[in-house]
């Protein structure tokens, strides 16, 4: 009786069989159950198009057994592209794909209309070939409660160090709550502070420059209202108040008889 092998090409002897062979046939089957234990190896869509992973019966270096796949290209793929494997393959992958053109590859049985998994260009996904039907087996892919690309998750307690942020912030609503602008080689920010109690946090230009104010700028007819505040005497004496000549300019100024300036200021000023 002649040897068998199994779907990811380990090879089973018969009794009796490769005699003074046996244990080199061991010995290469040790090495193939290391490589779908733990092995690596990249699998590379030259030519732009779907590659097929094929079982190596009783030698090494068959791609789909091995428990790492990092998909990789020549060029860059103008397309997503599949990875396909035999329907009778049972295992589990480690997939990363990390080819060029910003395309997805779809991790699948090569026949038959079961799940398949879909790798995202620069993700990394852990997915699981069943064979659990001879015509249309399913792939599915292990959820274990991470942030992924294209998910919507809530993060609670986390602490984003440097994060890089789009254009945008959105609110619980999915509106824009803040527009971001990068300007390039950017050297000023505006830094902001919270407070302990009894003090006021603040926002305060900062960065490469020694000396840098803050822009607040209106849309078109717009105004800029600032509520209940309080400015300090320009030179330092009491009892003055900020004015404006009608144009935009704002300044310090002694009071006018009949102003009450028991609060500097106590409604709103509007810049306009």
């Amino acid at each position: 009786m002649a040897s068998t092998y199994t779907p990811l090409g380990v090879e089973l002897q018969a009794t009796g069989e490769n005699a003074g062979t046996w244990g080199t046939k061991t010995n290469t089957n040790l090495q193939i159950i290391e490589q779908i234990s733990g092995g690596y190896t990249a699998v590379n869509f030259g030519s732009d198009a779907d590659v097929t992973l094929s079982v190596s019966d009783g030698s090494t270096g068959a791609e789909l057994a091995h428990r790492v796949l990092e998909f990789t290209s020549s060029g860059s793929l103008t397309a997503t592209r599949n990875a396909t494997i035999p329907l009778d393959v049972q295992q589990f992958y480690i997939l990363k794909n990390s080819t060029t053109g910003s395309q997805s590859i779809t991790f699948k049985y090569v026949s038959g209309s079961g799940d398949s998994v879909t790798v995202a260009n620069g993700a990394t996904v852990i997915a699981y070939a069943k064979a659990d039907d001879g015509t249309n087996p399913n792939i599915d892919s292990v959820s274990i409660g991470d942030v992924t690309l294209t998910g919507t998750q809530t993060l609670t307690n986390k602490t984003l160090t440097s994060p890089k942020i789009g254009t945008s912030i959105l609110d619980t609503n999915g509106n824009e709550l803040f527009k971001l602008t990068a300007t390039s080689s950017a050297v000023n920010e505006i830094t902001y502070n919270n407070a302990a109690t009894g003090n006021k946090p603040t926002f305060t230009a900062s960065g490469g420059d020694t000396n840098i104010g803050v822009s607040i700028q209106p849309k078109g007819s717009g105004t800029v209202t600032i509520d209940a505040l309080t400015f300090p005497a320009a030179d330092g004496s009491s009892g003055q108040i900020l004015q404006t000549d009608g144009s935009g300019n704002l300044s310090f100024t002694t009071a006018s008889s009949g102003i009450s300036m028991g609060k500097a200021i106590a409604a709103a000023i509007v810049f306009g």
